[in-house]
């Protein structure tokens, strides 16, 4: 089965990233929108427990932090994405490495990993640059505060389940 680890922004981020998903991302109706933490990998059920057990341990150390999206930016053209990107990356860069240790090590990564919001995928190249012409020039101030990480599955439909969630204790 397939998991993957990501944090959910509050609501009222999620609200303005989900105001361009509906119609520019394909996964809209799969997964809210989140920051993804480890890309998804298919684990077996030994795999699940050393991960859930890792993840215990992990998130007793690491404390909530607040995060500020200022900007929308894109991955073009390495992949046709439009995101909703951070001002400072150091707290979920800290995360992550965190969270990526250990048995949930990631030994070859295919990206640096970027922390941010997918709020458009899957478009065509004149609409991602149409689309990020327009919203490169709108202010965007959002604060969220990130207290857990939720380890999801998917499902047999496609869509996307929190298995658990682990509060940020440190």
């Amino acid at each position: 089965m397939l998991y993957g680890i990501v944090v959910f922004p509050e609501k009222h981020v999620q609200d303005f990233a989900n105001s361009w998903r509906r119609r520019h991302d394909p996964h809209y109706t799969a997964v809210p929108a989140h920051l993804t933490v480890r890309y998804a990998e298919d684990w077996s059920d030994d795999e699940l427990q050393l991960a859930v057990a890792h993840l215990e341990q992990t998130t007793s150390k690491l404390p909530a932090f607040s995060i500020h999206l200022n900007r929308v930016s894109t991955f073009f053209p390495v992949s046709h994405v439009l995101y909703l990107a951070l001002e400072d990356t150091v707290s979920m860069q800290k995360l992550q490495e965190s969270v990526c240790s250990g048995p949930l090590a990631i030994v070859e990564p295919k990206y640096v990993y970027t922390p941010h919001v997918t709020i458009g995928q899957e478009i065509s190249a004149d609409e991602l640059h149409d689309l990020f012409g327009n919203l490169r020039m709108q202010s965007i101030d959002l604060t969220s505060r990130i207290d857990r990480i939720h380890l999801m599955y998917q499902t047999e439909n496609g869509s996307w389940t929190a298995y658990q969630s682990f509060l940020l204790r440190g």
